[in-house]
């Protein structure tokens, strides 16, 4: 004789079953709102073609290969672009972030507040994770809105401060750079 299932049970498989609804409700409620469906970069960027490449070292040690994307040749520094990172060491997040901070106050042609620096770090410091060997973040430009982070296709932040993400992209396409030879060979200058 074959047993039913006990009505004890039925009550709680029923609130299983609308708690996993809800739960299924929810995430795509909420993946529907801006900032929460991170599409890939390459989605938001979806005529991106290689621009130019090259290899960041320091002291000999190969640091990343970088990429730059665009939807066009020569860059238009007026739409947006991506920046692909390859890390090949090890970093930490508070690593990158303070030296994104050093490379943006450098390269700067008049002072940057110590307010605004020390804002710009701590942005950049939620934004980042820690790096290593064979690990990939990627930089898109907004123009005239600012940035997103991903860690490869993963959207780990939208920074909306537009002079930021200027700031910050001019660590590797602007002067006077660190790698002249990169920075060229990024924007398609050099083979």
């Amino acid at each position: 004789m074959p047993t039913a299932c006990p009505s004890v049970f039925l009550p709680l498989q029923l609130r299983h079953a609308r708690l996993a609804a809800c739960v299924l409700l929810l995430a795509t409620a909420l993946a529907a709102l801006p900032g929460h469906a991170a599409a890939s970069w390459r989605e938001a960027l979806p005529a991106a073609q290689p621009i130019g490449s090259g290899t960041m070292t320091w002291l000999g040690f190969r640091i990343y290969q970088a990429t730059l994307w665009a939807g066009q040749r020569p860059l238009d520094p007026g739409q947006p672009f991506a920046l692909q990172l390859d890390y090949k060491v090890k970093i930490s997040r508070d690593k990158l972030a303070s030296t994104s901070i050093e490379e943006i106050q450098r390269m700067s042609p008049t002072p940057i507040a110590a307010t605004t620096l020390a804002r710009w770090k701590e942005e950049l410091a939620r934004a980042f994770v820690d790096v290593a060997d064979g690990d990939e973040l990627v930089g898109l430009y907004l123009p005239g809105r600012g940035m997103r982070l991903y860690d490869r296709d993963k959207q780990l932040a939208e920074i909306a401060d537009p002079e930021l993400a200027k700031a910050f992209f001019n660590i590797w396409l602007g002067q006077p750079s660190r790698d002249e030879s990169l920075r060229r060979r990024l924007l398609g200058e050099n083979p």
